[in-house]
């Protein structure tokens, strides 16, 4: 007697009239016509099952904060890190909970289950850290939060950063995170990358920094990233998030780049909703998508996540935990409209940021714990074109949301019927 059956279940790699059997939390069997019974059995009538998505690259702390103190008129970077600036006196670790506790709910009715979100460490007192450490307990039955320790104002420019990053380390926080672009100088960015590597080398913790968010086609830390990750053996450890100049460099240059990435086993995060948004704002016309180089980056052989970074905070106005949203802008950036391709945009809010994460038990197959998430779509590719209702979402083997299946009655005269919005092959 198994705990929980889903019959009829269609997967992310094309297989159909899958049946997934759940026990104690994890998945013991993933076949056609389970011949067993259990307390729950759940025909999914060919829905998508999938694993549960993942955001690779948000930021926690400033979620749900629009408007506070005031709205970002530019819509540039650099007023939405002065802005945050002006912010963060007047947080309390009151209102930075109840945000982000509000976003996790709002992430669990999407099916996304597992997020790395950056916290700001420039503020001595540690507000957010501690906030953040409170709500990775708070959410842990249902929402996997790994929390990267974030110098937002530059870990050598802001006096007393590195202090605060290394004390965010000591009281629990998983990743050493960094800024270069931001430091005051080129050469002051490459030393913060050496000193922040070397630090996550000694404590045997992950790396994710924020890297060349820029459209100067000169910011080029990414190549000092993937030197030190080479250099400390660091390799499959080390994540470059945002890495935008790549859209502007040149191409010789790329085609020296990207291989270096590669070989030091560093993965990227691209922030589709964000760099569109933030990126280009100096050009009049042509005007940069600022993104960068995705499918040339996969194309290598390098692991490439989508991340949501923001939602209604000093740099994005809009957003909704809806993982989906994310790909299916990277999707039209990229101009990433092949089969194969449309699901690798499927991919990088998936797989690609779970190893990244270095999620343990990630997967529908055999071991792998019990989370998952059923759509309403019959393949990847549909799911990112509906942006498919989240029918329900499963953690360790329960079911933790149910959202009804999107339908519609048209009456028009001459013709009454139901929307079926998927197209069933």
């Amino acid at each position: 007697m198994l705990d929980l059956i889903l019959r009829n279940c269609t997967l992310a790699d094309g297989r159909t009239g899958i049946d997934i059997g759940i026990e104690a939390g994890r998945i013991i069997a993933v076949t056609p016509h389970l011949a067993a019974t259990a307390d729950s059995i759940i025909d999914v009538e060919g829905q998508l099952v999938t694993a549960p998505f993942v955001d690779a690259h948000f930021h926690m702390d400033s979620t749900l904060s629009y408007g506070l103190p005031r709205v970002n008129e530019s819509g540039t970077l650099l007023e939405g890190i002065a802005l945050w600036g002006e912010l963060k006196p007047l947080l309390t670790q009151e209102m930075l909970v109840e945000r982000a506790l509000a976003y996790c709910d709002w992430a669990v009715a999407k099916g996304l289950l597992a997020i790395r979100s950056h916290v700001d460490v420039c503020d001595p007192r540690l507000l957010a850290v501690e906030a953040l450490l409170y709500v990775r307990e708070k959410v842990k039955p249902y929402l996997d939060l790994q929390l990267v320790a974030f110098p937002q104002d530059g870990v050598l420019r802001a006096p007393g950063a590195l202090a605060n990053l290394i004390r965010a380390l000591d009281m629990g926080v998983d990743v050493v995170g960094g800024i270069p672009h931001f430091e005051r100088t080129m050469s002051e960015g490459a030393e913060s990358v050496r000193i922040l590597c070397e630090l996550a080398a000694a404590r045997g913790l992950r790396v994710d920094m924020h890297c060349d968010e820029s459209d100067d086609p000169m910011s080029r830390h990414i190549e000092t990233l993937a030197l030190h990750a080479q250099r400390l053996g660091l390799q499959g450890r080390v994540t470059g998030s945002h890495l935008t100049s790549m859209h502007s460099m040149d191409n010789y240059y790329v085609s020296k780049l990207i291989p270096l990435i590669r070989e030091a086993g560093v993965a990227a995060i691209a922030n589709p909703l964000i760099n569109i948004t933030l990126q280009g704002r100096h050009d009049t016309y042509p005007k940069r998508r600022g993104m960068t180089r995705v499918p040339e980056l996969m194309a290598a052989g390098v692991t490439v996540a989508f991340g949501h970074d923001c939602v209604m905070d000093p740099w994005y106005p809009l957003g909704s935990a809806d993982m989906l949203e994310v790909a299916q802008m990277g999707l039209h950036v990229a101009q990433m409209t092949g089969q194969d391709a449309m699901r690798a945009c499927f991919n990088a809010v998936t797989t690609a940021p779970a190893t990244i994460l270095g999620l343990e038990g990630y997967g529908i197959a055999v071991g792998c714990k019990a989370d998952m998430v059923v759509l309403q779509a019959r393949d990847c590719v549909e799911a990112i074109r509906l942006r498919a209702t989240r029918l329900m979402v499963i953690r360790a083997g329960k079911v933790i949301s149910l959202t009804p299946a999107a339908t519609a009655m048209v009456d028009l005269p001459g013709r009454s019927s139901k929307v079926d919005w998927m197209v069933r092959r």
